[in-house]
């Protein structure tokens, strides 16, 4: 009842802390605006629309991208028809299409880190189940197992995940139960347990229709199992378990066949064969991916650890003490070797070398080390003075953010004057000289059209001063009016002509954006 209380205890702290890094959220990424837009809208952009360009909207045009409206409410098709033409399969986006269900015609970003919030709860359940496991031989394993859980929790990659409105931390999730089922699956003694292959087959089927890198992770834990399987000649339970990985993966490919064209034929499957041609690519997305390892899931505690590690490794190997039991090595050989395969299969498959496509492991990758770590103290230190050491360092882990002021991935600060300096403005006619050149970077201040009053898009082939003051013949410019230029444009250059055109005589830089900068022109 005490280890309960204690664990309650900590989950509320937990939620506690995503909540309060999530007030200071200030803004969206891009991928978070195509999160709420692929789980609603009836396209994948708003830029697909016909009249999208050269024409003026309101903001309610731009807010229906993000939100549902009353007449949607109930209708789910578009997150099936936006995931076959886009590049992930559907599950996530069901769920939050559901959530957003809730708050008709109102956006909020807490719909999405509402979700991931709850989702971290199960988070942590399972690292502390999967920690009673690895510590079950430990005086205090339980109290052990929920402090450490609740540590690699609250690290700078789970609050990063938790505050980041995508698929990620269902991912995380599912990776857990994963893990944690196949640990029951070797412990269950050699035999056929058809509830425990159902559990699994069920968690394997929600894992492909969440996110393609589960593949991964999936592909070597099976590994391991067959050759686990054939040594014990245990052919029984290997062919239930490999119908079980077979069914999963047949009964997603039904429900979710373009998973096939987005892994072999999509823009992504391609983006991988690229980058294993190579080899310098390959370097420096490892050791990118290694430090913001180092940087998020340690809180930039991970090579002083290592180098921890490797001086007590050789006070062991001089005392030839073995360090881990052989039950364990079982246990510990179902995580590491599929979250190190992970790491590197995702840092290969992904466009840019940023946390999100590794942090679905990174809790996992946290307790490896650390147990590995508490392993090599407890074989040369007494049991009391090992558990000192170990809470120093895990207090340091918790306080380095604050020390060095590390900040979570994708917190946008500093937005929050940007957002007000637009609201001051958003009764004033606003003019976007959009360049499709610089990329699709329009979903980036989508939040910012949502509260203009009127906007006009135009396309760079368009733009001439004429345009704009035919353009804004029937608006009242009298208290100016809002030019927003994105990149690989001369911006003052084409702010002098617009004052010319318009007879205005002043301007000013008034807030710059994440795609481009705001002018205010009267």
């Amino acid at each position: 009842m005490k280890n309960k209380i204690i664990l309650i205890s900590l989950l509320i702290i937990q939620t506690i802390i995503y909540i309060v890094v999530g007030l200071n959220k200030e803004y969206l990424h891009i991928d978070e605006v195509y999160s709420f837009g692929l789980a609603n809208y009836d396209k994948i952009d708003i830029q697909d629309n016909e009249n999208f360009f050269n024409n003026w909207h309101s903001k309610e045009y731009y807010k229906d991208y993000l939100i549902v409206d009353e007449d949607e409410k109930g209708k789910y098709l578009q997150v099936y028809e936006n995931q076959k033409n886009d590049v992930h399969p559907p599950l996530y986006y069901l769920i939050l299409r559901i959530v957003m269900g809730m708050n008709i015609g109102k956006f909020s970003k807490w719909t999405g880190i509402s979700i991931n919030i709850i989702i971290y709860i199960f988070i942590t359940i399972f690292m502390y189940l999967i920690l009673k496991n690895i510590l079950k031989d430990e005086k205090n394993c339980q109290k052990k197992s929920i402090i450490l859980a609740f540590v690699s929790s609250i690290t700078l990659a789970s609050v990063s995940n938790a505050i980041y409105i995508r698929m990620y931390s269902l991912l995380t999730l599912e990776i857990l139960i994963t893990t944690y089922l196949h640990i029951k699956l070797i412990q269950s003694n050699e035999k056929v347990n058809f509830k425990l292959l159902i559990k699994i087959g069920v968690t394997i089927l929600a894992s492909i229709l969440t996110h393609y890198y589960y593949l991964f992770y999936i592909s070597a834990l099976y590994l391991i199992i067959f050759i686990k399987y054939i040594k014990e000649k245990n052919y029984k339970l290997l062919i239930y378990y490999t119908l079980t990985v077979l069914f999963s993966g047949i009964i997603s490919l039904i429900i979710f066949p373009y998973s096939i064209t987005h892994m072999f034929f999509g823009y992504r499957g391609k983006g991988v064969i690229s980058k294993l041609q190579n080899i310098e690519d390959i370097i420096k997305a490892i050791f990118s991916q290694i430090y913001n390892l180092n940087y998020y899931a340690f809180n930039n505690f991970l090579f002083i650890i290592l180098g921890l590690i490797i001086v007590l490794l050789i006070l062991n190997k001089m005392k030839k003490i073995n360090i881990i039991n052989q039950q364990n090595k079982e246990i510990l050989k179902l995580i590491y070797i599929p979250t190190i395969f992970f790491f590197v299969m995702a840092t290969f498959g992904s466009p840019w070398n940023v946390l999100r496509y590794i942090v679905s492991i990174c809790s996992l990758a946290f307790i490896l080390i650390i147990y590995y770590l508490y392993r090599l103290l407890k074989n040369i230190l007494n049991e009391k003075v090992c558990n000192i050491v170990m809470t120093i360092i895990l207090s340091v882990i918790i306080i380095m953010p604050i020390i060095f002021k590390l900040k979570p991935e994708l917190l946008y600060k500093g937005k929050k004057e940007v957002i007000q300096e637009i609201s001051n403005n958003a009764n004033l006619p606003t003019i976007y000289l959009f360049n499709k050149k610089v990329g699709n970077s329009f979903l980036e201040d989508i939040l910012l059209f949502s509260i203009i009053d009127e906007s006009y898009i135009m396309e760079y082939e368009e733009n001439s001063e004429k345009n704009i003051k035919e353009i804004l013949k029937n608006k009242d410019i009298s208290k100016g009016v809002i030019i927003i230029i994105n990149g690989q444009q001369d911006n003052i250059n084409e702010i002098n002509k617009i004052k010319e055109e318009l007879n205005f005589t002043n301007s000013t830089n008034l807030v710059e954006l994440t795609s481009g900068n705001a002018y205010y022109i009267f």
